[in-house]
């Protein structure tokens, strides 16, 4: 095959794609960027034209650019500073919005089906005199002083091409990217309530071991029971619990038992002490029964080698009767996830203490603190931390040694104070979220010294929202217990909202006479709605409009481990 297309050879400047390295590898990017291409078209099959392939009679077009096209413009905005390939992408996208009808129609009107084409190429002056344009504009600007932004009064606006992440996208990053971080430990059985299972736990012995009988009662072999009256004569002694009879019960005769007694030999059914007639020698009854009649089966709750409980189960009151009943004193579990916890900002002062000017007590810690060891884990107090780059990076260095995971509160956006992100964005792991969720916006994410550190917004309510949405079903998966999802129901509302679309909001709710009742206010800053709620109301991605009566999903606070 040629080393470069037609349109190659005619667009100066332009590299072969079959370079795989180097200075202006085109050729790596096509393998980076074909396998986008190709899940772009897949996802979006019916609505997709590729030009110049196809007919553009769809509503999304593909097609090939290159900004090498205005180079000239490039340099010239070069000239003012800043990064050569943001010129490139911004000044060429301006450029073909500024492009008539007319100039759109000869630019795509090429013939090269089999090789494709370079969109623009033989129009490159018509390019960058709209893109020279743009230059000029800014040299304007420049001259003048500032320019405004377009006032939008929304603080969940973002630049023009940046866009929010959706909570349920983030929430998928996250599960694919969690894993268990902590060891394993043998524990006595009375220290695992809260424990996390390492390994499935095997019945060492069958419950019940033996057959027993469910009742006070009298028991028999079923085989000699006739219709109508029976009257059969006693062995003597009993089978009680702990104390089973020794010996075989002879066909047609009964023996007096007791609750959770074994079953002897030559007995398979029991009759209810209220049924009977006793008198110490024999005891009568009528028919009726069936085989098997208030009586446990040996195995029937559980066999021996059974799973009785799976790896990653929380064990509760119930899960310690389960495996005590089949036999484990000792059960492997999960090292308690060491949580560290910390505030940023020169504002805070801790609880209780004389506030100055300026000055708010520190709400998250207690309640992020509080949080951790209500879902089981050990929590590591790590105090607050100053509006000071070398003061936060020594107590991140500290809990990296103390904690499996860091949470922390404030600093996770992009202002001026904002340590904790810049000091993530300096280690080389961080990634901050934009997402699409009220209350609650940025969320910083990252390692510190092979640590992830979650960066909670500073704000309470959605510090709170985002532990519960984000932090719990990441730290349970850290844990060793998997990932989580809150449980939630449809009620009615008792309430009116209207919402915009592109994000999800979480109203702070309670149920009253089997509806859901919203705070009357959905400020961030309203902490004592936080107390209020009993849960979240959950209203989806899309614009809704609802009115009283309509259904919406209420999650508990115990839904989420509280």
């Amino acid at each position: 095959m040629a080393d470069r297309r037609r349109c190659e050879m005619d667009a100066k400047g332009a590299f072969t794609c079959w370079q795989m390295g180097g200075a202006g590898a085109v050729g790596g990017q096509v393998f980076t960027g074909m396998p986008v291409l190709s899940r772009l078209r897949q996802r979006f099959e019916e609505n997709v034209a590729v030009w110049p392939f196809d007919d553009l009679d769809k509503e999304i077009v593909f097609v090939e650019i290159w900004p090498g096209l205005i180079n000239p413009v490039v340099k010239e905005a070069e000239a003012q500073g800043g990064i050569r390939d943001a010129h490139q992408v911004q000044l060429l996208a301006k450029a073909l919005t500024a492009l008539t009808d007319a100039q759109m129609t000869r630019m795509l009107d090429v013939s090269a089906p089999e090789e494709g084409w370079i969109f623009g190429l033989g129009f490159e002056q018509e390019l960058m005199d709209a893109a020279r344009t743009e230059v000029s504009s800014r040299k304007g600007y420049e001259a003048a002083g500032l320019r405004p932004p377009p006032l939008r009064n929304d603080c969940f606006a973002l630049p023009a091409g940046v866009d929010w992440t959706p909570v349920d996208d983030a929430l998928a990053m996250l599960r694919d990217r969690l894993h268990t971080v902590v060891g394993q430990q043998d524990v006595a059985l009375a220290d695992a309530c809260g424990r996390v299972l390492a390994a499935d736990l095997l019945a060492k012995r069958a419950n019940p071991p033996h057959p027993n009988t469910a009742v006070d009662g009298y028991g028999f072999a079923h085989k000699a029971m006739v219709e109508g009256d029976n009257v059969l004569p006693l062995v003597q002694g009993r089978s009680a619990a702990g104390v089973p009879y020794d010996g075989t019960v002879p066909e047609g005769h009964a023996i007096r038992v007791l609750t959770g007694a074994d079953l002897p030999d030559g007995v398979d059914t029991v009759v209810l002490d209220e049924d009977c007639s006793a008198d110490g020698t024999q005891v009568a009854f009528r028919g009726g029964l069936r085989r098997g009649a208030n009586t446990r089966k040996a195995g029937e709750d559980m066999a021996v080698g059974q799973v009785a409980i799976p790896a990653g189960t929380t064990l509760r009151p119930p899960e310690l009767a389960l495996a005590a009943s089949v036999g484990h004193g000792r059960v492997p579990v999960f090292e308690r996830l060491r949580v560290a916890v910390l505030s940023t900002g020169d504002e805070l002062v801790e609880a209780g203490a004389k506030a100055g000017a300026g000055q708010v007590y520190d709400a998250n810690r207690p309640m992020l603190c509080s949080l951790a060891e209500a879902w089981g884990y050990e929590a590591v107090d790590m105090g607050r931390a100053p509006d000071d780059r070398d003061a936060l990076r020594a107590i991140l260095n500290d809990a990296a040694t103390k904690a499996d995971v860091i949470l922390t509160s404030g600093g996770a956006s992009a202002g001026d104070e904002d340590h904790m992100s810049a000091l993530l964005r300096e280690a080389g792991a961080m990634q901050e979220w934009r997402i699409a969720l009220k209350p609650g916006r940025p969320l910083a994410l990252g390692m510190w010294n092979g640590v992830p550190v979650f960066g909670l917004p500073g704000n309470p309510v959605a510090a709170f929202v985002c532990s519960l949405i984000f932090a719990r079903p990441a730290m349970s998966a850290l844990s060793g217990a998997g990932w989580v999802a809150p449980e939630g129901f449809d009620v009615p509302a008792a309430f009116t909202k209207r919402k915009k679309s592109g994000r999800r909001e979480y109203l702070r709710a309670r149920l009253r006479n089997g509806k859901a009742e919203v705070f009357a206010s959905e400020g961030s800053g309203r902490v004592s709605g936080l107390s209020w709620a009993e849960g979240l109301v959950e209203i989806g991605d899309e614009a809704a409009e609802i009115a009283e009566g309509d259904l919406v999903r209420f999650i508990p606070y115990g839904s989420f481990g509280l």
